[in-house]
């Protein structure tokens, strides 16, 4: 490969661009060139086509990486030509035709279902749509368990929702299907079921799975491993 990829991270649900910032740091700090564009989280079609629309603005090959609902989103935003690898970070690795819900439905409930707040929210034209997001008080730890208390806090008054119906529209396709593929296991995930990562990594085939005893947020509380296993991934494409 002729050119180092951009590292383009994807962030997840109740989170924004800032949730990667030390790994962003760890990255750029080894020489990488790297970005992480907002998810507006309305709907995994629309935020799907709006990252694939920013990577194919991008000069050269990328590697995208996506935590928590990120992983769906560079599941279908992966299809992207300059994409040539998915690195999922306690993300959801959704098959075509399979929503969030399906995929979350085949294991037992992790603590959030029980925390979680529906909002309605205008839809110019349209009925109401409803936000989703985790109770605040619930957030610390089923959200950012291991992170500093105030870091948490603050995470938690500032969440970006998820619109409800990103969790019932289904995935148009699968690029891990004809990309290659890595995968982060949070042990200790309060999140999504880490049986939920599991499952989805080793039907995407992946290459290589690690497990963290880490948190949801594993990108605040292991930012170098998270770093470290992006750079393996970048590096053997290369």
């Amino acid at each position: 490969m002729s050119a180092k990829p951009t590292i383009v991270l994807i962030h997840g649900a109740f989170a924004d661009a800032a949730s990667w910032a030390p790994v962003t740091l760890e990255l750029l700090n080894q020489g990488y060139t790297v970005l992480v564009p907002p998810v507006f989280n309305r709907s995994l079609i629309g935020d799907s086509a709006y990252i694939k629309s920013f990577v194919e603005q991008i000069d050269g090959p990328v590697v995208l990486a996506g935590h928590s609902y990120g992983g769906a989103v560079i599941t279908v935003a992966g299809v992207a030509e300059n994409v040539i690898g998915l690195v999922y970070v306690s993300g959801y690795a959704l098959d075509e035709g399979e929503s969030l819900g399906q995929l979350q439905g085949g294991f037992p409930d992790s603590p959030l279902a029980a925390n979680l707040v529906y909002s309605p929210y205008p839809i110019e034209g349209a009925d109401p749509g409803t936000d989703v997001s985790v109770k605040i008080e619930a957030f610390p730890e089923v959200f950012a368990a291991g992170v500093p208390t105030d870091t948490a806090r603050v995470l938690a008054v500032g969440q970006r929702p998820l619109a409800a119906v990103a969790f019932s529209e289904t995935a148009p396709v699968a690029a891990w299907k004809t990309k290659p593929s890595w995968g982060i296991v949070s042990s200790a995930d309060h999140t999504i079921n880490p049986d939920v990562e599991r499952f989805g990594y080793k039907r995407a085939g992946a290459r290589k799975v690690i497990e963290l005893d880490a948190p949801h947020l594993v990108m605040q509380t292991n930012p170098v491993d998270v770093a470290t296993f992006i750079i393996a991934a970048v590096d053997e494409l290369g």
